[in-house]
């Protein structure tokens, strides 16, 4: 069996905008679809069925958020076989667990109810974080979210490490038909010191190491030459200020997880974090292994 598209729902605005875009994704690629909704969702983003404590419920509550998200599925696209499931288990640690088997992993991009001064959930970041899978964290005002543009964005770091994001970038602006912008970041340290000379050779020499890097990460690029446009393109600044500007114009920016060990378990690298709450369109979040 085809590995599914996954989407998390809660009942929730931004969950619905979700289960829309992973729909339309299954649908596009021929993928069954499943929805999946915790009976700990509540607790988890703060918001929900706070009203009792009856796990009966809940359970009625989580049926009813399940089957309404199936039968939405079904409307938009009576193609997609799509199937749900209620478990009880921690929601970030469920989908987390599901992306070993998942095609992708479609989360809603604002927590606590929709709350605009919280840009980002906390169960989307937990997955994005751990998931085996590609985590794709819907977000974006309805141009975006109807991919209006045409274009998708992939952001390049380390071409050893960007192989994975260059291959589901390609396969995205394939399958829908868009132009794909691959962007690379660099930065001259002299130019970027306050009393430095005129290093001119120094910011030619940056810059040519850009664009062997950004050659050498589109390389998968050439099983699709003619079919897909690609446009290199090497920006020197901040890689996160690249990337959030990239997004302006973009249906969908794909990024690699950088991703780290501390304390608090694995976190999300910088870029990732900004790019993840500031984004202007939905944003795919690939492991690099």
């Amino acid at each position: 069996m085809d590995k599914p598209v996954i989407v998390g729902v809660d009942g929730s605005d931004p969950s619905l905008r979700a289960l829309d875009w992973a729909t339309d994704e299954a649908a596009l690629h021929g993928l069954p679809l499943c929805v999946v909704h915790s009976q700990a969702w509540g607790w988890y983003e703060g918001y929900g069925p706070t009203f009792t404590t009856d796990r009966s419920a809940l359970r009625v509550y989580g049926e009813n958020v399940v089957g309404s998200a199936v039968e939405r599925a079904g409307r938009r696209a009576a193609a997609v076989k799509a199937y749900g499931e209620l478990v009880i288990e921690d929601p970030a640690a469920v989908l987390t667990r599901m992306s070993r088997e998942a095609f992708a992993v479609v989360v809603g991009g604002l927590g606590a109810g929709g709350i605009a001064g919280l840009p980002l959930g906390s169960v989307s970041l937990a997955v994005a974080a751990r998931a085996q899978s590609p985590v794709i964290v819907v977000r974006g005002d309805e141009r975006h979210l109807r991919r209006a543009f045409g274009r998708i964005a992939v952001g390049i770091d380390e071409p050893e490490q960007a192989r994975r994001a260059v291959e589901f970038a390609l396969r995205e602006a394939e399958s829908h038909g868009a132009v794909l912008d691959a962007v690379h970041a660099w930065r001259c340290p002299a130019r970027e010191a306050a009393d430095h000379p005129d290093h001119r050779s120094d910011v030619e020499r940056h810059r040519a190491l850009a664009e062997g890097a950004l050659a050498a990460a589109l390389r998968p690029a050439a099983r699709v030459e003619g079919v897909v446009e690609v446009r290199p393109q090497v920006v020197e600044g901040h890689a996160r200020k690249a990337l959030l500007d990239a997004a302006l114009a973009s249906d969908l920016l794909v990024v690699g997880a950088h991703r780290r060990k501390s304390h608090l378990g694995m976190q999300l690298g910088p870029v990732n974090h900004a790019v993840l709450h500031q984004a202007a369109c939905p944003v795919a979040v690939v492991p690099h292994t």
